[in-house]
């Protein structure tokens, strides 16, 4: 076996496993893909004999990483960078962030995430809307969704559009921002660029913002770029999220829509949106359901898609007519 130097990250894997034993290393294979596992286990087994020294320093290494990882939840990469330099002197404690780094790809804007909405909000609501899409984007949805609603109208599907076409960032940019959000942030973060954004972050932003604010933005983005708004629209609320419904909105639903239509759209659905459904018929009615469905036979998946498309284009706009009620973010959703 090569020294702990010439070592691949795929063979230190292999060794920590091996020196974890078969118990342990069953449970880190859980949280493994297919590939990964299979690449792992052809790497153990091509190892013959490990020295007991090398085992030692792979164990070291790995606890060194566990540490600063630990370090980093605690106050971001500039914290650990400080903790490590202390425990390790400088050299060590580089070589620690560079491999935890690499190897763990720590996600930017770890310590933003860590925040106050309200705080967030302060300080970056006076910059460019670039800057504050890129920021948002990194941000678990509910915090993002605050501080979107707290954003001047004006600005507020400017940010959205922005979030929604965006691709790839420059791990540079990234860099520039994170030092005017956090002075001592590392700059030794991944080079590859880091995907970010995209309509999926844009919906899950918009799901965690107030009615009132979605209405604004997606009426701003209908005229900026109708195409883009439909897209979002689409993937704001699905049929499976009919279980969020209380059972007054999933009965005027159920009256709205064609029973057909409902019919095919619980075909492929889940045991736990049918049985909401047919909790909310009389029970002559979800017989009825039950037996025609099965009486139905194979079906289309696309007739499917199609019947729950229209089935949520109805809560939508029951949602738009105040008929319904659909729970999100803010104190919009508050009934008095």
């Amino acid at each position: 076996m090569r020294q702990k130097s010439a070592l691949t990250g795929k063979q230190k894997a292999a060794i920590l496993l091996i020196a974890l034993g078969p118990d342990v290393s069953a449970q880190v294979y859980k949280h493994l893909s297919d590939e990964e596992i299979e690449s792992l286990s052809l790497e153990i087994s091509s190892v013959k004999k490990v020295d007991a020294s090398l085992k030692e320093d792979v164990l070291e290494q790995f606890h060194q990483i566990v540490v600063a990882q630990d370090y980093i939840s605690q106050g971001g990469i500039g914290y650990a960078k400080t903790v490590l330099e202390k425990a390790f002197g400088k050299q060590e404690a580089s070589n620690i962030i560079n491999r935890l780094t690499s190897s763990l790809q720590v996600r930017p804007f770890d310590f933003a995430r860590k925040a106050d909405p309200q705080q967030l909000l302060n300080f970056i609501q006076g910059e460019h809307p670039q800057t504050i899409a890129l920021v948002l984007s990194y941000l678990d949805a509910e915090q993002a969704g605050q501080i979107m609603s707290a954003l001047p109208q004006e600005m507020q599907a400017d940010v959205a559009k922005r979030i929604a076409t965006m691709d790839s960032t420059s791990p540079e940019i990234i860099s520039q921002v994170e030092q005017v959000l956090e002075r001592n942030l590392s700059t030794a973060l991944t080079e590859d660029f880091t995907k970010t954004g995209g309509i999926s972050a844009v919906v899950e932003v918009l799901n965690g913002v107030d009615r009132s604010t979605e209405r604004t933005i997606l009426d701003a983005l209908e005229i900026q770029d109708p195409e883009l708004a439909d897209e979002i629209k689409k993937r704001m609320f699905v049929f499976e999220d009919i279980v969020i419904l209380d059972n007054r909105a999933i009965q005027r639903v159920i009256r709205e829509v064609e029973n057909e239509d409902l019919r095919l759209a619980l075909k492929v659905a889940s045991e736990e949106v049918k049985n909401i459904i047919f909790s909310n018929m009389s029970q002559r009615m979800a017989e009825t359901f039950k037996e025609e469905m099965e009486y139905m036979g194979p079906v289309r998946l696309l007739d499917v898609e199609e019947a729950q498309t229209r089935i949520v284009a109805t809560i939508r706009r029951l949602e738009d007519i105040g008929e319904i009620v659909i729970a999100r973010g803010g104190g919009d959703d508050i009934i008095v």
